[in-house]
């Protein structure tokens, strides 16, 4: 049995010779090189200098128009301020079916039960809701004004942003790709 002690000049040898591999044999014809760099580096040849343009002022004379990156207001006779009588009553409970927009909701059918017309309205989060005249559904305070066999009618109530509100007529028809929007203002 060998001791620790005769395995190390082994060990020595060998990290020697991979310690010498590592020299680099032009590493003095490199210092050569540099050193007669830094006593005479020589002249490089450059390109001329372009000529600088001269540039010409051009005046804006277009500020005090409308920003073409901004929307175009519409005439103020043209937008409809509505009417503060149509607010809608911010004092109800809200139902549940208004807490979806009405692009999202479905009509899936409609029953008529004790000879009242209802609707089957059907919500993002899967629910079935089962809807009559007067129920509310929809973010616009959408108010149910008739059902029919293959349609339901609402009315919402939009603020147009002037302090009054109009009436919009909307339509849920069976099949979501189907719902139409008709616009009535008052």
């Amino acid at each position: 049995m060998r001791s620790a002690s005769a395995q190390w000049p082994g060990w020595v040898v060998f990290v020697a010779l991979l310690l010498g591999g590592c020299a680099d044999p032009h590493m003095a014809e490199l210092d050569r090189d540099l050193a007669a760099l830094r006593v005479d580096p020589g002249s490089v040849d450059l390109p001329p200098l372009v000529d600088v343009p001269t540039i010409t002022r051009v005046t804006y004379d277009q500020a005090d128009l409308r920003s073409p990156f901004m929307a175009r207001r519409p005439e103020a006779d043209a937008a409809p301020t509505g009417s503060a009588e149509l607010a809608p009553d911010l004092s109800r409970p809200p139902e549940p079916l208004e807490a979806f927009v009405l692009e999202s909701l479905e009509l899936v059918g409609t029953l008529t039960v004790g000879g009242q017309q209802t609707a089957l309205i059907r919500a993002p989060d899967g629910e079935v809701h089962r809807v009559s005249i007067g129920s509310y559904l929809g973010t616009d305070f959408g108010r149910i004004v008739s059902i029919t066999a293959r349609a339901v009618q609402l009315v919402e109530v939009v603020a147009t942003g002037q302090g009054g509100w109009i009436e919009r007529a909307r339509q849920l028809t069976l099949g979501a790709d189907q719902e139409q929007n008709i616009d009535r203002r008052g």
